[in-house]
């Protein structure tokens, strides 16, 4: 796997417009493409997808975008662009883990966790297990960080005893082939859990590679098609060859390349090269 991992963000019909309105947000952010079904961009030098996929999925709570921020004035700034139009979920204050913190959904749905750290901009994926899934944390990472080569956990921290969900995981810090996540858990109720809103894209360049992601990642989880997956936690994937975009890009053979994996579970780079 040479390519980083990467968020894709699924939309109704609104990727560009939110693709647009974040790389307004972040510096060190661009449009790298734009189609009528998928939108490519970059915040903070990060790269992202935003999908037209339908109705058919909502961004929950389960998967936010964490953002660690240098100074106070730029973590206002952010705030004041990505609040409103969307629900605090806690407001912009110190907190006992942080000097100053807040959680917000912006105008599309989409969540995010800003946090004031004094280290330079990033954006890490955060993924809360919740429900069924709490008290899965730490399996979880354990598992991922062992699927993914260049992979580490930096930071695990627990709540403390006393603590209504004593001994799981508080904060967590980890990397996934390079990308950085973090995650949390909480046994609080909620009404959400993982689903397919948020993925994470695995460009592979052959077919030994997706056919090892494939396999690892399904492993008590479920197959679904077009590349995506779910693994054992819920948590949903895409596995898709890195030259698939070049073959989408190609007028001549978009149309049969497409046509081609729209009857594929798992990506088969030989028939799509044939297509």
């Amino acid at each position: 796997m040479k390519y980083p991992i990467y968020p894709c963000l699924w939309f109704d019909g609104k990727a560009a417009e939110a693709a647009a309105f974040y790389c307004s947000v972040f510096s060190n952010s661009r449009i790298i493409s734009n189609s009528p079904m998928v939108t490519q961009f970059e915040l903070t030098g990060k790269k992202f997808m935003g999908l037209n996929g339908g109705p058919q999925f909502k961004f929950t709570q389960s998967v936010s975008m964490f953002v660690f921020c240098e100074t106070p004035k730029e973590l206002d700034t952010l705030w004041a662009k990505l609040a409103p139009g969307g629900t605090v979920m806690m407001p912009l204050d110190k907190y006992p883990f942080a000097e100053k913190f807040g959680w917000t959904t912006d105008r599309f749905g989409l969540s995010w966790q800003l946090f004031l750290s004094g280290a330079k901009q990033e954006i890490k994926p955060c993924l809360l297990f919740v429900g069924d899934q709490f008290g899965r944390a730490e399996e979880a990472i354990t598992f991922y960080t062992s699927v993914f080569k260049d992979s580490q956990i930096t930071d695990l921290n627990r709540y403390e005893k006393g603590q209504p969900a004593e001994g799981s995981i508080s904060h967590a810090r980890f990397t996934l082939g390079g990308t950085g996540f973090v995650a949390t858990e909480s046994n609080l109720s909620h009404d959400f859990n993982f689903n397919e809103s948020i993925s994470f894209v695995v460009e592979c360049e052959t077919q030994d590679e997706i056919d090892y992601y494939w396999n690892k990642l399904t492993e008590g989880g479920q197959e679904s098609m077009c590349g995506w997956l779910k693994d054992k936690f819920g948590v949903s994937w895409q596995i898709v060859p890195a030259v698939l975009g070049k073959l989408m890009s190609d007028p001549q053979k978009s149309q049969r390349v497409m046509q081609a994996f729209l009857k594929m579970k798992k990506f088969e780079i030989e028939k799509l090269l044939q297509a």
